[in-house]
C-alpha cells in the first residue's frame, strides 16, 4: 500500500476503527509519506494494458455510489504515461450514468482484476471526457468509441489475494488446453499404431 492511498483513505473514522479493532498500529505509518500523487510502475502499466475489463465507482450529484463495469479487447485501458491511465469508452445502453456523474465530481475508483492470478490493483484518481479522436482499436472489435475516458491517477494498491477465487476466460481455458489435447491426440495415436489399426482423425473444434 502507498502512503498516498492511505492518506486518501485512512479517514478519522476509518482510523478509529482500525484502532477498535487492533490493526491501527500496523498502519499508522502507512499516511506519512509525501502528500503527492503515486507514480504507476512499470508493473502496474503493464497489469492494466492487458486487462479485458475492470470495475469503476463514481458518485452522483445525490450522493450515491455507482459502479460501472468496462470491458473491450485488451489495450482499450492503458497507461499513457506513470500519471495517467486511459480507456476507450464503448457505445453501450446509453444512461450515461457515470459520464453525467463526472460532470459534479471527477473522482474514481477502478479495480483491476486478474482471477486466474488472483490479483487485485485498487487505483483512485479524477476522470474527465475527452473526444475519441484517432483512438486506435482492433479492427475485429466493432463496437463504437463514443468517447474516451483520462484518469489522472492519485493513489493504488495491490490488494491481497483472499477470497478472489480464481476465473478464466474462454481464451485463457484454450491456452491451457491445448497441450492437453495435443497429448490426447498423440496417445490415441500411439494406441492406434500399438494396435495395428488406422490413426484415428482428429476432428477440428
Amino acid at each position: 500500500m502507498t502512503s498516498r492511498y492511505a492518506q486518501l483513505l485512512f479517514t478519522p473514522s476509518v482510523q478509529r476503527h482500525q484502532a477498535e479493532h487492533g490493526s491501527r498500529a500496523s498502519y499508522a505509518n502507512m499516511a506519512r509519506g509525501p502528500r503527492e500523487a503515486d507514480r504507476l510502475g512499470e508493473h502496474e502499466m503493464a497489469f492494466a494494458a492487458t486487462r479485458g475489463s475492470f470495475y469503476m465507482a463514481s458518485t452522483g450529484s445525490t450522493g450515491w455510489p455507482y459502479v460501472q463495469h468496462r470491458g473491450g479487447p485488451p489495450g482499450f485501458l492503458r497507461a499513457f504515461d506513470d500519471r495517467t491511465l486511459a480507456f476507450a469508452d464503448y457505445r453501450g445502453n446509453k444512461q450515461y450514468i457515470t459520464t453525467g456523474n463526472l460532470d459534479t465530481d471527477d473522482r474514481v475508483s477502478l479495480i483491476l482484476m486478474d482471477y486466474p492470478a488472483r490479483a487485485r490493483l485498487k487505483i483512485l484518481g479524477r476522470a474527465r471526457v475527452v473526444e475519441p479522436d484517432r483512438w486506435p482499436a482492433p479492427e475485429e472489435h466493432r463496437a463504437v468509441v463514443e468517447r474516451v475516458v483520462l484518469i489522472d491517477v492519485e493513489a493504488y494498491d495491490w490488494n491481497c489475494p483472499q477470497h478472489i477465487e480464481p476465473r478464466y476466460t474462454v481464451a485463457e481455458l484454450e491456452g491451457q488446453l491445448a497441450p492437453i489435447r495435443e497429448r490426447m491426440a498423440q496417445l490415441e495415436r500411439e494406441n492406434a499404431r500399438l494396435r495395428g489399426e488406422p490413426a484415428p482423425e482428429r476432428v477440428a473444434d
